[in-house]
């Protein structure tokens, strides 16, 4: 669609799609109800619940708002109403409170209006003058309207302190010069160590094997690292529903018939008629709409439009000639060449700049200004046609084309407002001039003028049959039989042609499954409290058939076995491989060692505690750590590393000149801790709490 047509429609839905945005921001109180239908809350935090009715209330508004799914939505409300709980709490402790002036400041670092180019000054600055003006049309646009803003400030409300709160924390935080000292002497202090390493590789897994009762004891002991929500584990066969062979030779017969005269009776001449085929047929349009499932298209294409994978084949196809039979995507179609025209598109690029009273919102510019402003800008870039579109970037007040120097490609006659369409039209490649319309002063650069094709394309789309459909189902029933009594369906499901998925680990607010996209309808079955281990059932979609056996249900509160092995196997098998290996590694030397192991010595130069990296081997924090501890020419104890045990010598410890003071370490130490204050803090928050969630009862 055309730049200004777009820029026409959004002037006109202006105030509702802002309006919509910034609710869609905080997903939060438009609404509030007190609710009678369900008495159950979701979810408590701290003692306060979270009222169901509400809840689905907020979750309805921001699936509706923020253009994403039910269950997204829940997610989203969910973690905002804890957050708020958590984070109002602590305003209340520390009294905080926000006025009207401090509002005004809130709004102006606000994404939604500071990075948003409509309350934006000309230098790209915040406006006030335009805040104030869109607040004033929210008040004129309806009660409704104006109630949601009103609703929206007490957000912006949250939001500022929100940003006081955690402000207040990051102006607490100080680094000492001893802090700062360390973390120069990390980078900076070098050591050169002599070392001998036995790899943990060298001792085979079988001889260090973990079983499942020492990984759910590790985490146990580390439940802070290991915490989880409840899950299920899968196992599904699915078979999609696609059309076979038959079903496409099936369509391709009728397309070909298409092209081939047909003998119709008729009944009022009592004879029989032959109708000619798409070949010589003269009502081409009607013929197309008649028989195509996609209607007859009167625009031009350029070649750069047209399909790449028959692009020579569809451009170069003489008038009144036919290609075809041909699949693109889920059609079958055979394509007409009806006409061929010069400069049937073109590619325009172009400077908007508007003024206070034409149909681009937030312009404060008089018109006279404006069209001054526009014949300066004609004049740099008819100096310079190639400075276009860098100028188009810092000038133009259409976003639509900001982002590409101002340019749209393949525009049709008739696509723009009459000015600006005549003028691209009627005019050269190259030429570069001014017009005015309702949206304000255009600086035009005509870029090129584009050949164009028209074709008539029938297209059939290809379908699965009935047989086909049947035959799947026949498929699907069979082997949910068998998946209610085989203890390994998947065999059975792989020799009818399904494919498998096998130990899938699920969580209740889910939605997508590897293979087969959404399927919100089978996590729900999985955590539903009348589902059982080894409960198998089928479920039927457009898509296809998916049947499914629930293996377990995982509530201890721990990662499944399958997610936590990954991280926890590693670190107790090296465990038992560094008793197995240290019991090999004898001496107090590394020269001792060596022999004994057979293991070769070996030298760093210059490593620092900050990267710790030892050659051909990687990262090694505590062998390094530990050489800078060691005396020079002294051998160190055994050493547990990442990737084996090892024994090192010191050589030489070249340690940094001193400062005279470590301000710079201290204040990158400091910026670097408030950046992570907001999200450290919240997790702590939230570790503290208590948490009562009650949405895996309620919303399945």
């Amino acid at each position: 669609m055309a730049v200004l047509s777009k820029i026409r429609q959004k002037s006109a839905l202006l105030i509702a799609v802002i309006g919509i945005a910034l609710l869609a921001f905080v997903i939060g109180d438009v609404v509030r109800s007190t609710g009678g239908g369900m008495s159950r809350n979701i979810g408590e935090v701290n003692g306060q619940e979270i009222n169901t009715q509400e809840f689905l209330h907020k979750v309805t508004q921001a699936e509706k708002n923020g253009q994403m799914s039910n269950t997204q939505a829940s997610i989203a409300v969910w973690n905002n109403e804890v957050n708020n709980i958590i984070l109002t709490s602590e305003f209340e402790k520390l009294g905080l409170q926000i006025g009207p002036d401090q509002l005004v400041n809130v709004v102006k670092s606000h994404p939604s209006f500071a990075n948003d180019p409509n309350f934006q000054n000309e230098l790209g600055q915040f406006s006030i003058e335009k805040f104030n003006s869109f607040v004033l049309m929210m008040k004129n646009s309806g009660q409704e309207q104006w109630n949601a803003w009103l609703a929206y400030e007490k957000e912006l409300e949250k939001f500022g302190l929100q940003q006081m709160f955690f402000a207040l924390i990051q102006g607490g935080m100080y680094t000492t010069q001893a802090d700062a000292k360390a973390v120069y002497t990390a980078e900076n202090d070098k050591v050169s160590f002599d070392y001998v390493t036995v790899p943990y590789s060298t001792v085979n897994n079988e001889e260090a094997a973990i079983d499942d009762a020492s990984i759910i004891n590790y985490m146990k002991q580390h439940e802070n690292r290991f915490k989880s929500e409840l899950t299920s584990e899968l196992e599904y066969a699915y078979i999609p529903s696609v059309p076979s062979d038959n079903d496409k030779e099936a369509v391709k017969e009728i397309i070909e018939g298409y092209l081939q005269p047909t003998v119709q009776y008729n009944a009022e001449t009592k004879k029989n008629d032959t109708l000619p085929g798409f070949k010589t047929v003269k009502d081409i349009e009607s013929f197309v709409n008649a028989n195509s499932d996609i209607k007859f298209d009167t625009l031009y294409y350029a070649k750069k439009d047209l399909p790449l994978e028959y692009q020579e084949e569809l451009y170069n196809l003489p008038v009144g000639q036919v290609y075809g039979p041909y699949v693109m995507g889920d059609y079958y179609c055979i394509t007409r060449a009806v006409d061929k025209k010069a400069g049937a598109s073109v590619d325009a690029a172009h400077i908007l700049i508007s003024y206070q009273g034409a149909a681009v919102p937030g312009a404060s510019r008089s018109k006279d200004e404006a069209k001054a402003k526009a014949e300066e800008i004609l004049k740099k870039v008819q100096a310079d046609p190639s400075s276009f579109a860098s100028v188009a970037a810092l000038e133009t007040e259409d976003p639509g084309s900001k982002n590409n120097g101002g340019k749209y490609e393949g525009i049709a006659k008739g696509q723009m407002v009459k000015p600006f369409d005549e003028f691209i039209f009627n005019n050269a490649a190259g030429k570069i001039g001014l017009v005015e319309t309702d949206f304000g002063f255009h600086v035009i650069q005509v870029v090129s003028k584009n050949d164009g094709v028209k074709l008539a394309t029938i297209a059939r789309q290809i379908e699965v049959s009935d047989a086909t459909a049947d035959e799947l189902f026949t498929k699907a029933t069979t082997l949910e039989q068998d998946a209610t009594k085989a203890t390994d369906f998947l065999a059975t499901a792989t020799d009818l042609g399904f494919k498998i998925e096998k130990d899938v680990t699920v969580r209740p607010f889910e939605e997508a499954l590897p293979g087969i996209g959404n399927q919100r309808s089978i996590i729900t079955w999985a955590f539903n409290k009348d589902t059982k281990d080894g409960d198998t059932k089928r479920f039927d979609n457009a898509d296809g058939h998916v049947i499914v056996k629930l293996k377990s249900k995982n509530n201890t509160g721990l990662l499944p076995l399958e997610e936590a092995r990954p991280i926890i196997e590693p670190i107790l098998m090296n465990e038992k491989k560094a008793e197995i290996i240290r019991k090999k590694m004898n001496g107090s030397t590394i020269e001792e060692v060596s022999k004994n192991t057979n293991a070769s010595i070996a030298a760093v130069t210059d490593v620092t505690l900050k990267a710790p990296l030892l050659t051909s081997i990687g990262y090694e924090p505590t062998v390094v750590g530990t050489a800078i501890a060691t005396a020079i020419d002294a051998n160190s104890k055994l050493i547990n590393g990442l990737q084996g045990v090892y024994m090192v010598k010191t050589k030489n410890l070249d340690k940094a000149t001193a400062l005279n003071n470590y301000d710079s370490y201290k204040n990158r130490i400091e910026n670097q801790e408030r950046s992570y204050v907001q999200m450290r803090v919240m997790n702590v928050l939230k570790d503290k709490a208590k948490i009562k969630d009650n949405r895996v009862g309620i919303l399945q």
